[in-house]
């Protein structure tokens, strides 16, 4: 579809010349002699672009830009003047104009001006098409009670600045929860930055949380930004809040008083203007008691605090939250929208999710993947599922070293996976994100007997 450019120019003479060099290039023109007449060409059908004279009789070109832009914000203008100066130019770029260009025009000027314009548009509206995609597949589901109340806990701390600390066991949705917090609040135009605290070896947290100097350690060998830095007007989550090294805690806490610090093998204090939110698995009273969680870091934290919980207490939304995993995933595999028969929704809601709705997100994932159908249907449900809602047995129950007991953990793993494949490696491997010639070597290597041979 060709783009259309609107000409705002009381000269008829530049009006049909600049239209004969923008039609030469493919574009569709239309043109208006006046300010007014201008805003209502563009509240009639909305141009990719415009072109803006300054000086003209009525509303001036100046006067005409500022109601465009407030009207509509993302719509490119380029400026044109004859008698333009340095204060014109800087003021219409203030105003919003995209470029501005002086009299007589340049054919070169235009054209490269028009490509960048456009291009530069173009990224606006994939940014903001990017951006309606990201809250999409943020929802937090469910109509039970508790997360009624959860949503509108989240709403009530989005609107004010404050620390939150958010807690609720592995897999609850913490991360979803901090997000929503930050999508919903002023900052959301700015960057949500995560960093989990138990990803990190101690001895590389501070550099990761704060940035550090070249030469600061061995390898350092230039600055690096912390998260600090890159959350700067936005939200910062510190997840598994509970496992960061007392040291480090400390300097937390010095920055949430100070509201600045300074990078590993720095001695300037830097200034960062953002939110701190932190999530934790483990309660932090009892991580104070035992000495392992500074008391005023927190005090700190705990402004306000939200608590998300388990699946198993809201068993009533594993419904909803299937079926919306089940259109989420199949959007993203390019596929029609799957479906879950009422039987697979009952075996869904016999079983406890100790994984909660991580558990339920990861299984939903597979059958998306691996039903060739429109409707789920029981048949394609993990064999634990099937018979009841029976998670598999621990291997043992006496202390194993821990060696053994990731091994035992492992080799039962894939067993289960390669029987919801039908024993077909390719598929498993693909399911359990490995290469398929190193998961044959590990079912060689735990001496797993599959079913068909065939496949391998």
């Amino acid at each position: 579809m060709k783009e259309t450019i609107l000409i705002i120019d009381d000269e008829t003479n530049i009006r049909l010349s600049l239209a004969g060099i923008l039609e030469d290039e493919g574009f569709v023109t239309r043109g208006a002699a006046s300010g007014e007449a201008g805003l209502e060409a563009v509240r009639k059908e909305q141009p990719e672009l415009v072109f803006l004279d300054i000086w003209m009789p009525g509303i001036d070109g100046m006067e005409t830009l500022k109601r465009l832009k407030e009207s509509h914000p993302f719509l490119p203008v380029i400026m044109m003047s004859g008698h333009g100066t340095i204060e014109t130019a800087v003021k219409a770029t203030k105003m919003g104009a995209y470029d501005f260009i002086e009299k007589p025009l340049s054919l070169e000027k235009i054209l490269v001006t028009v490509a960048n314009a456009l291009a530069m548009s173009r990224l606006r509206e994939e940014n903001r098409t990017l951006r309606t995609l990201v809250v999409q597949d943020h929802v937090m589901v469910g109509d039970s009670p508790v997360m009624k109340s959860l949503r509108e806990q989240l709403l009530l701390i989005a609107s004010s600045d404050v620390p939150v600390l958010i807690t609720g066991e592995s897999g609850t949705g913490k991360e979803l929860a901090a997000r929503l917090i930050h999508l919903n609040s002023p900052r959301r135009a700015n960057s949500f930055v995560e960093l989990n605290c138990a990803g990190v070896p101690d001895e590389l947290i501070e550099s990761e949380l704060f940035g550090h100097e070249k030469g600061a350690f061995p390898g350092a060998t230039a600055r690096k930004k912390g998260k600090l830095d890159q959350a700067e007007g936005g939200t910062l989550l510190l997840d598994r809040i509970e496992t960061l090294p007392l040291k480090t805690q400390a300097k937390l806490l010095q920055f949430l008083r100070e509201r600045s610090f300074e990078r590993v093998g720095g001695v300037h204090r830097q200034e960062a203007e953002l939110r701190v939110v932190a999530a934790a698995i483990r309660p932090l009273e009892h991580e104070i008691q035992e000495g392992r969680f500074l008391e005023e870091l927190y005090y700190l934290l705990n402004v306000v605090s939200l608590a998300v919980p388990p699946l198993r207490k809201r068993q009533e939304d594993v419904g909803p939250l299937a079926q919306y995993f089940a259109a989420l995933y199949s959007r993203k595999e390019g596929k029609e929208c799957k479906q879950l028969s009422p039987e697979v929704t009952a075996k869904l809601l016999e079983y406890d999710w100790p994984g909660n709705v991580r558990e339920l997100k990861n299984i939903v994932e597979r059958l998306v993947i691996m039903t060739p159908g429109g409707i789920i249907g029981v048949e394609q449900l993990p064999l634990f599922l099937r018979n009841g809602g029976v998670a598999p047995a621990p291997v043992s129950s006496a202390p194993v070293p821990l060696k053994v007991a990731r091994e035992c953990f492992e080799r039962e793993y894939i067993t289960r996976t390669l029987e919801e494949c039908g024993w077909d490696v390719s598929r498993a491997a693909l399911l359990l994100e490995v290469e398929r010639s190193g998961l044959f070597r590990r079912i060689k290597g735990y001496g797993i007997e599959v079913a068909a041979p065939e496949n391998l």
